[in-house]
């Protein structure tokens, strides 16, 4: 886990029923957040049995080569995945939500951004025995500025709100393939086909990566939302964005070179 609270310091700010939090990487655990980050990073493209299964096959030279290949190349497309891997890393340690799948698994091609909802996090009500949905939109830039978070509004707001019966279903049929959820399945098929998904049962979470301060930013964006989805602003401001993401992903190929 990528363990936020090792190399960031936290502050929280309540408006109203929405909520932003702005994490802040601190300069001196540079390194460790680096070294944190790049260890969650691999599995977030490949499953941890499949790197396991190729290093006892294949050996550690092979098993390497595997990682470097997942990886995408270009500064851009990491950027984007990187925003992706925390908004996934922060909704499984800090939201009380889960995010069920890692989507980064399924890209077309590693120097292409995924398609859909960046991330949908779950969690089944225990009065209920419904699911509560947590629809999030990573965005990841050197600058943030008003124009992005707009761009992630569009996002969010897409089918009225709710998280699109194509990425539920997308998530239904990955953890079907993976076999490790069979309840949860049924529980998204519930929503998707017989129960439906009401406005009161999503939340949504705006999660930026970026090397400027993003408090502002997201609470002029949280405050301007008029609907009646529960709002989540969360800023990860990193000094030196640029170099912090081509760090993380040096590291994760060093990490997978050591002897």
């Amino acid at each position: 886990m990528v363990q936020f609270n090792d190399w960031c310091d936290a502050a929280d700010t309540p408006l109203g029923n929405h909520h932003v939090r702005v994490m802040t990487g601190r300069t001196a655990d540079a390194a460790m957040g680096i070294q944190l980050t790049a260890t969650a990073v691999p599995a977030h493209y490949a499953a941890e049995e499949r790197l396991a299964a190729a290093l006892a096959r294949l050996g550690k030279p092979a098993a390497a080569k595997m990682v470097t290949d997942l990886l995408p190349q270009t500064p851009q497309i990491r950027s984007g995945d990187l925003g992706e891997i925390y908004a996934t890393e922060w909704i499984d340690a800090h939201s009380g939500y889960r995010a069920p799948i890692k989507r980064l698994r399924w890209k077309d091609h590693r120097d292409m951004a995924m398609r859909g909802d960046d991330v949908i996090g779950m969690i089944l009500d225990p009065a209920t025995q419904r699911l509560r949905f947590l629809k999030t939109e990573a965005k990841s830039r050197i600058d943030l500025r008003a124009q992005t978070l707009q761009e992630a509004r569009a996002g969010l707001d897409k089918d009225g709100g709710l998280p699109s019966s194509h990425a539920l279903s997308f998530i239904s049929a990955r953890l079907m393939d993976l076999g490790t959820d069979a309840p949860l399945v049924d529980a998204i098929d519930e929503a998707l086909y017989r129960l439906g998904i009401p406005p009161d049962h999503v939340r949504h979470l705006l999660f930026t990566f970026s090397g400027n301060a993003p408090e502002a930013l997201l609470t002029q964006a949280l405050l301007a939302y008029p609907g009646p989805i529960g709002q989540w602003g969360v800023g990860l401001h990193v000094d030196g964005h640029a170099a912090f993401v081509g760090a993380v992903y040096a590291q994760v190929i060093a990490n997978a070179n050591q002897p």
